[in-house]
């Protein structure tokens, strides 16, 4: 998807009325312009993800967290900035999304915590705003890294500082800052030698500049939508969109009803779309409107975030509508319980697994609540804590499974009054590990302590299909092809699986290893399976070698070596 134009004029080059102070629902229409901002360039922020896999979803986490944080005052009238900002606040803490997200939460609480219940924000609380989100989200990361959206933040909110001896004006104020924000971004290849070689900017950075567009773009009334739709518009209306009647009848097997709004990266083939869709679910309904589409199907719980995913491909996601449907369902047989029973006093542990057949294992092992957390569709802080929430039990610990996870299950603990633990699993191998350690009936600190030390036993593999066209880590990698990384490092590109698992497993140091296990994912076919492990067996012919469904979509293999 080509970019959208996303330089708004400056203060030279428009005409406007200067800006001395915003109430809450001036603050309200700026949000959604930023949101509607973000939500057209979110393929855009997608692209920049550096490792070529199928999970560069940075736009995709940041536009839901905003989504979410704008559901919490759509309806509000309130004229209080201080109020908006605290709502807009909590919204966002609760729907965060993977490491950006969560980031962008602590960016908007710091934010807010400056506004309390302030009537109207001016220039000074302006300033002093931007500085407490640079030092709030600052404080939120253990290890801060320098050219990611951290170091936009700070030299926006440093721009804001230096500004603010010479205008009163916020309009002006805003424009300073955002160049301010363009610079540091294009900067961030200098100070992070991953993105220089990648050749790309920051993802998050980006993200954060786009939304400080959008509020800019509306206080200097230019349009935030592609085509003629101005900031002030109200959201696209679910009833405004034609459609056929929704299916009433729910089918056994339609175990959720999603709905997603999107706008379509060119001309949409339907025939080609109807299709994909028919591969996932049933009760599909397709309607057009305000320039934007709606795909309405029920899917089975395995295939929840499947359409979600499928409509990324042909555009860009704007909204999401997820409804449970078993509790209209009730009785309904072959619905399978991933949950185990735990009680008062005991450790519950609460893993994110990205398909059925892991989550079968995680169960094996005793884990209480399973989490589904795929890739390209990252669980929110709020999705972990209601896992545990309800439990019975105030000891819990949980497994992220997932880099890009451990943030949101981090920024669950400040919702619960439980003891929280989190033990920073950055794959299945290394959760299904820990695991390994779990007495539900021991000492908490012991038992954190245990899974920590097991995370070092095992390493973890993964082979999938590379999104584009790179060269990085010394490897030159074509869309395309098979790509296999170890420990989340790329570490090969081929044409074929067993290259790309051979040299994996090389430079694994499986020769200091003697158990190989395989996950197969939920497109991969019996003749991979046969040709993967039959070259497992016969060149490690003294290693054990089990075999395991993992239901993992996008990745063929996942492998734990220990």
């Amino acid at each position: 998807m080509a970019d959208v134009q996303s330089n708004p004029q400056s203060v030279d080059q428009v005409k406007y009325e200067p800006l001395y102070s915003i109430d809450g629902q001036s603050l309200k229409h700026a949000f959604f312009a930023a949101l509607v901002w973000l939500r057209n360039h979110q393929q855009v922020v997608n692209s920049l993800n550096v490792f070529p896999v199928p999970d560069g979803d940075t736009g995709t986490n940041m536009f839901l967290t905003m989504q979410s944080a704008y559901s919490e005052i759509s309806e509000s009238a309130d004229t209080s900035a201080g109020k908006i900002a605290h709502m807009i606040s909590q919204g966002a803490l609760m729907g965060a999304r993977g490491n950006s997200g969560v980031i962008l939460s602590q960016l908007l609480r710091g934010f807010a915590r400056l506004l309390d219940d302030k009537p109207v924000l001016d220039a000074d609380l302006l300033v002093e705003a931007l500085g407490e989100s640079r030092n709030t989200a600052y404080k939120g990361v253990v290890r801060p890294v320098e050219g990611t959206i951290l170091t936009v933040a700070k030299d926006m909110a440093k721009a804001a500082e230096e500004t603010r001896s010479e205008s009163n004006d916020i309009i002006y104020i805003l424009d300073k800052t955002l160049k301010a924000g363009e610079e540091s971004l294009k900067n961030t290849p200098n100070l992070l030698p991953i993105l220089k070689q990648a050749g790309v900017v920051d993802s998050g950075g980006k993200g954060l500049v786009v939304i400080l567009e959008g509020i800019y773009r509306y206080a200097t009334h230019q349009t935030v939508e592609i085509g003629e739709v101005a900031a002030e518009r109200a959201p696209v209306s679910l009833e405004s969109l034609q459609m056929s009647q929704m299916h009433e009848e729910i089918e056994a097997g339609q175990d959720f009803e999603i709905v997603v709004d999107f706008k379509p990266e060119g001309e949409l083939n339907l025939e080609s779309f109807y299709g994909d869709l028919e591969k996932i679910g049933t009760s599909i309904q397709v309607g057009e409107g305000d320039d934007m589409y709606r795909m309405h199907i029920h899917v089975p719980t395995d295939k929840k975030y499947d359409p979600i995913e499928l409509v990324g491909k042909y555009g860009a996601v704007q909204k999401v509508y997820i409804e449970n449907l078993m509790e209209q369902m009730k009785g309904k047989s072959g619905e399978e319980d991933f949950s185990n029973p735990v009680e008062e006093g005991q450790i519950a542990v609460v893993a994110v697994s990205p398909g059925d057949g892991i989550s079968r294992i995680f169960k094996s092992l005793g884990v209480s609540r399973i989490v589904s957390g795929r890739q390209t569709m990252n669980p929110s802080t709020n999705d972990i804590f209601q896992a545990y929430k309800y439990l019975p039990t105030d000891k819990v610990i949980i497994l992220p499974n997932n880099k890009n996870i451990i943030m949101a299950a981090e920024a669950s603990k400040k919702l619960s009054d439980k003891q929280v633990e989190i033990i920073p699993t950055k794959n299945v191998p290394q959760g299904l590990s820990a695991c390994l350690r779990l007495n539900p009936e021991g000492e908490l600190k012991e038992i954190v302590a245990e899974m920590n030390e097991s995370l070092d036993e095992v390493e973890a593999g993964e082979i999938t299909t590379a999104t584009r066209s790179i060269e990085l880590n010394g490897v030159n990698v074509k869309e395309g092809e098979v790509i296999a990384l170890l420990n989340g490092s790329l570490v090969s590109s081929s044409k074929s699986i067993v290259k790309a698992c051979a040299e994996l497993l090389k430079k694994s140091g499986i020769e200091d290893r003697e158990h190989v296990t395989i996950f197969y994912g939920s497109d991969t076919t019996q003749a991979q399976i046969d040709e993967v492990t039959g070259f497992i067996a016969k060149t490690y012919p003294d290693h054990e070698v089990e075999v395991h469904e993992g239901g993992q979509p996008h990745y063929q293999f996942i492998l734990s070596i220990e």
